[in-house]
């Protein structure tokens, strides 16, 4: 897996910090660094650090909440996707992006996408990923997501 502080960055990229709640463009309760509190919501043990994330957050939390989402999205693609240790740290990044934005069935749902990747065709996989109502919805962390598919490579 690519290592903890570049997935960190790059999430931040494509999310964002915001320490306050708010509604994502989906509709959820979000803070931090994309923390949907709808489907994920805050656990006991999380509590203890966060405290009252109804009136915003320390940055220091967003980030713990972050790493937290990292190890949780990363266990459920290694447990869900057959092929996840025979890929290499960007393409494993690239998925675990897409988990983290669409959720892990959100992901399971592209198919044909993760079809081609488990053959080792990366073209095709990014052709996959951008005929999609994802890449309609995110465009650019889309368009970063397939070419990092394709290549091998994350290029901001």
């Amino acid at each position: 897996m690519i290592d903890l502080g570049t997935a960190i960055q790059r999430l931040c990229i494509h999310e964002g910090v915001r320490l306050e709640p708010y509604k994502c463009p989906a509709g959820y309760l979000t803070i931090g660094v994309g923390r949907n509190l709808d489907t994920n919501p805050i656990t006991e043990e999380e509590k203890k650090v966060v405290g009252d994330w109804r009136h915003g957050i320390t940055k220091n939390a967003a980030f713990y909440l972050l790493r937290n989402d990292i190890a949780r999205v990363e266990k459920e693609c290694k447990k869900n996707i057959g092929f996840w240790r025979n890929l290499d740290d960007e393409r494993q990044y690239a998925l675990l992006d897409m988990a983290f934005n669409l959720g892990i069935k959100g992901l399971l749902q592209f198919k044909k996408m993760l079809s081609e990747m488990a053959i080792g065709n990366y073209r095709g996989a990014a052709k996959e990923c951008l005929n999609s109502k994802y890449a309609r919805d995110v465009g650019k962390r889309a368009e970063r997501i397939a070419k990092t598919i394709e290549t091998g490579k994350f290029i901001v």
